[in-house]
C-alpha cells in the first residue's frame, strides 16, 4: 500500500466517523471499525498492492490523532473559512480531507512538504468531492500553510 492509498484509507475512515462518530466511552471501538472497514475497502479495491506495516500504522496513528485533536483542527479549518461558513456547512468529504490535511500540515511528527500534503488533499477531492471540491480545499490549505 503506497502512502497515497494509506492517506485515502485514512480519509475513510475519518469520513465514516464524521457520520457515526460513537459514544465518548466507545470512541476506540467506533475507531477501530472505521479503521478496519476502510483498509478492508482498500484492500479489495487494490488486490495487487500489499498492506505493508508501516502503511497500516500510519493509518491507524493519523485517524487516531486527528480524533484527538478534531477541536484544535476544526479551530485550523474555520479561521481560514469565508465570512459566514461554517464547517458544517461544508461538504462532509471536503470537511475530511481539510482535517487530514490539516494534521499533516501542522501535527503529524512525520512531516511531509506542504506540496506534497496540499497536492495529495485537493487529489482526494477531486476524487471524492464536486467539481470544485479540488480549487476549494487548495485554497484553504494554501492559507494555512501560508
Amino acid at each position: 500500500m503506497s502512502r497515497t492509498l494509506a492517506r485515502e484509507t485514512a480519509f475513510r475512515a475519518l469520513f465514516q466517523l464524521d457520520f457515526n462518530p460513537g459514544e465518548i466511552d466507545a470512541r476506540e471501538i467506533y475507531e477501530g471499525i472505521a479503521i478496519g472497514t476502510a483498509i478492508d475497502a482498500a484492500e479489495e479495491f487494490n488486490e495487487n498492492d500489499n498492506l505493508n506495516k508501516e502503511n497500516l500504522l500510519y493509518v491507524k496513528e493519523t485517524v487516531k490523532n486527528v480524533r484527538a485533536r478534531l477541536e484544535e483542527i476544526d479551530e485550523i479549518i474555520k479561521s481560514h473559512l469565508k465570512k459566514n461558513w461554517t464547517l458544517s456547512r461544508l461538504a462532509a468529504a471536503d470537511r475530511n480531507i481539510l482535517r487530514l490535511a490539516v494534521y499533516e500540515l501542522t501535527f503529524a511528527e512525520d512531516k511531509i512538504p506542504v506540496g506534497v500534503a496540499i497536492n495529495e488533499a485537493v487529489k482526494l477531492a477531486k476524487k471524492y468531492g464536486t467539481d470544485d471540491s479540488g480549487r476549494f480545499v487548495n485554497g484553504v490549505l494554501d492559507a494555512v500553510a501560508n
